[in-house]
This record gives C-alpha cells, sequence and structure tokens, in this order.
C-alpha cells in the first residue's frame, strides 16, 4: 500500500477555515489553489484527505 499514491489538487481556499483543516492542507504539502501535488496513500494523509475532502479535488 505504501507504493500506491494519490493526487491532490485544491480547489477551494483555505481563508476562513479552521485551523486544524489549514493545517492539515499545509501538511499534505499544498500551498496554493489549484496547486497538484502527488502524496503516499498511507493512513496518515488519507486521515487529512477525508477531514478536509471538501476543499479537494482526489484523484486515485
Amino acid at each position: 500500500m505504501s507504493d500506491k499514491s494519490v493526487k491532490i489538487t485544491l480547489v477551494r481556499s483555505i481563508h476562513g477555515r479552521l485551523k486544524n483543516h489549514q493545517a492539515c492542507v499545509r501538511g499534505l504539502g499544498l500551498r496554493r489553489m489549484h496547486q497538484t501535488v502527488e502524496v503516499k496513500d498511507t493512513p496518515e494523509n488519507r486521515g487529512m484527505i477525508n477531514k478536509i475532502n471538501y476543499m479537494l479535488r482526489i484523484e486515485d
């Protein structure tokens, strides 16, 4: 499972969001709107993705 990855794109702004949601965005390596990053599919990353899924576009 650790060799798999997930592509995520930030599609909503982090301004005005909860601090821990902003921290999840930063923790996933996203810095700006419409930026796409590829992260490993680990339980830790999945937890952050699930918490802020309303702000992301997710591609497996």
